[in-house]
């Protein structure tokens, strides 16, 4: 599978990531050896980065990452994990995890983002997954800790990076305002970027993507299926659209586009896939994968060619916003 590198750093990842927080039991159980086939399968079919965080199960989907990767060889992948969530003992348990993880919640997250809180989080990372080092770190969901995120925070990752213990440090978010003041502000090399640049809406081009393209940083596209509007070839009504019941208008809009893609000899999800490249700043497409079919759904539409001609037709039917930039996409389909 085709590689593009971080921008300024020594780290490259494969155009197709392997999410990690479903596997950290998001929303329902997935069975520890569907986890394990998960990876196996993203594996055998070229992906080479893996993304997780403390956030996802209380810890499960690290411990069940680093499982599925021990005995592979070091130097062969990326990974990636996350700060800003410590998990310390939850003195008043209720049974399950209240942030959406079918889990125990004998722990429970406590916000952190001091340089100590970063150095006890990588450690208690580097335990779960019995792993011996991540390759990149990112801020988790700063969105109200910016001060302490920017000035202890990204201070101390860069200390780490600089000293060669991680390849490349930035922050996640679901907005991109905030990511933007990270690229040009701070020591971040790439930010992970949580559906705000997709098919349905295209606001990073605003603030991320000219930061990114103007300090040579790069960025990682998450949530590119808007909550799952668009990862069906015709969207109905009830879907999801950024954890929520999705308006009618955007359902609307949402199949309007999937008339076009079917013109074109494509399929909405594939374009969703392959839309965030239309960005030179984009680096990689990171989706979360439950089980082998989960992976091998999402590696097909990932390898489909989709027409550079198609995004011509969606600006001009006014479908995606006119400064969409045009891109080759040949070296989407490369599996060099």
């Amino acid at each position: 599978m085709h590689q593009r590198k971080i921008q300024n750093t020594p780290v490259s990842l494969t155009e197709l990531g392997f999410g990690a927080s479903v596997i950290g039991n998001l929303y329902r159980v997935t069975p520890a050896e569907e986890a394990a086939a998960a990876v196996d399968a993203a594996w055998q079919a070229g992906l080479r980065y893996f993304d997780t965080a403390p956030h996802y199960g209380l810890g499960l989907s690290e411990r069940r990452l680093g499982a599925a990767l021990k005995g592979r060889p070091r130097d062969e992948y990326v990974l990636s994990s996350k700060v800003g969530r410590l998990l310390v003992p939850n003195e008043d348990p209720r049974g399950v995890d209240s942030e959406g993880f079918v889990v125990r919640d004998d722990l429970r997250r406590q916000w952190d983002f001091s340089r100590d809180g970063v150095l006890r989080s990588i450690e208690a990372s580097l335990e779960r997954t019995g792993l011996d080092r991540l390759d990149i770190v990112y801020l988790h969901d700063p969105d109200d800790h910016w001060r302490q995120a920017a000035e202890e925070a990204m201070p101390a990752l860069a200390e780490l990076r600089d000293q060669g213990v991680i390849g490349a440090i930035g922050a996640g978010m679901n907005q991109s305002a905030m990511l933007a003041r990270f690229l040009r502000e701070t020591a971040a090399d790439v930010v992970m970027l949580a559906g705000r640049y997709s098919l349905l809406d295209q606001s990073a081009l605003d603030d991320v993507l000219p930061a990114a393209q103007e300090h040579g940083k790069s960025v990682v596209a998450v949530g590119v299926f808007n909550s799952g509007l668009l990862s069906r070839d015709r969207p109905t009504e009830g879907m999801k659209y950024d954890y929520q019941d999705a308006p009618p208008e955007l359902v609307a809009r949402a199949l309007a586009i999937a008339e076009v893609c079917e013109r074109y000899g494509t399929s909405l999800p594939a374009a969703a896939i392959a839309f965030p490249y239309t960005h030179p700043s984009v680096v990689n497409v990171t989706l979360g994968m439950r089980n082998p079919d989960q992976l091998a759904r999402n590696v097909e539409l990932h390898r489909r060619t989709v027409p550079e001609a198609l995004w011509d037709d969606l600006r001009a039917q006014g479908l995606i916003r006119p400064d969409v930039p045009s891109v080759a996409l040949t070296a989407r389909n490369s599996t060099g």
